[in-house]
């Protein structure tokens, strides 16, 4: 694999400082812990992970569109850290499946097109969740990288902790 490769699958840190309940498209209304949470996704399109961009501009209110699930969850967070690895391999569910084992799942989020539980993880403390996320990315064969997010301007806009 090209180090250098610039798409693959990435997972969101987000923190929600509060519980609410929240419309979620078809999924209707969720139920949400305050505390910490990891969505898995894809960025194998074409604009690889700029995806992670895309996620943040929706957080921070530059983007309106809610087109998937997380779009959601995005504006009422705050934005800790993106876990990402370089791949061509579709490895989405994997990561996924890994962070389950070890973290709550929210049935049914981000997975309409899998047949994963979920796609979003929930874990009461932020290192533990972490851990958990670059450990699911390795066991699924991959190198994972922290990142804080590949626009700078949109992470500082965010809140982050």
């Amino acid at each position: 694999m090209n180090p250098s490769y610039d798409k693959g699958i990435y997972t969101l840190i987000l923190c929600l400082r509060e519980s609410v309940s929240r419309e979620v498209g078809r999924l209707g209304i969720l139920h949400l812990k305050c505390g910490y949470y990891a969505y898995t996704g894809s960025a194998r399109g074409s604009g690889g992970f700029k995806r992670i961009d895309r996620h943040l501009n929706v957080l921070c209110g530059r983007n309106m569109t809610r087109k998937w699930h997380i779009d959601h969850l995005l504006p009422i967070t705050s934005f800790r850290c993106a876990v990402a690895s370089s791949t061509d391999q579709d490895l989405e569910c994997a990561v996924a499946k890994g962070i389950g084992l070890a973290c709550e799942p929210v049935p049914g989020f981000g997975c309409t097109d899998c047949s994963c539980v979920s796609h979003l993880h929930f874990a009461s403390e932020y290192e533990d969740l972490l851990d958990t996320v670059m450990q699911a990315h390795l066991d699924a064969g991959l190198s994972p990288s922290k990142r804080v997010g590949l626009s700078q301007q949109a992470v500082s806009e965010t809140g982050t902790v």
